[in-house]
């Protein structure tokens, strides 16, 4: 019996020692659970705000699309000024992502303002095509 005095404190050390002993180990396997969920928010958050512009860029270029369709140089000179604003919030991506299409993406909107200036319908169309070709691409990725 005077053992059992002395095995139930020693127990009871030995299972508070374990049991802070294991929540040592939860809060250092929970620390980068925790930056890895931070991560994945951030990551999460980018592409829907990158989408966002994508999404501009598209209506900015349909839009120019239709005015030169019906011949109204004017509102698609219009319109496509609004196509460097919404490019400068997804380029640094595009250009992270592929900087092929940047380029391309880059050197077609020059050639659609060019195209538009001089009112050449059919240089405005093909270059705005493939503006649309290239962004749908690289909003994929």
């Amino acid at each position: 019996m005077k053992r059992l005095i002395y095995i139930i404190p020693v127990t009871v050390i030995s299972l508070l020692a374990l049991a802070g002993c294991n929540s040592d180990k939860q809060a250092t396997t929970q620390t980068p659970a925790t930056t890895e969920t931070t991560a994945a928010t951030t990551v999460a958050k980018t592409p829907g705000a990158t989408q966002g512009g994508f999404d501009t860029l598209v209506g900015v270029v349909s839009n120019t699309k239709t005015a030169v369709k019906a011949g109204k140089f004017d509102k698609a000179q219009q319109e496509f000024n609004k196509f460097e604003d919404a490019w400068s919030k997804v380029e640094d991506g595009v250009k992270t992502k592929s900087s092929k299409t940047y380029n391309v993406i880059e050197d077609t909107a020059t050639q659609v303002k060019g195209a538009l200036k001089t009112k050449d319908k059919a240089k405005s169309l093909k270059g705005l095509q493939t503006l649309e070709t290239n962004i749908a691409t690289v909003s994929k990725k």
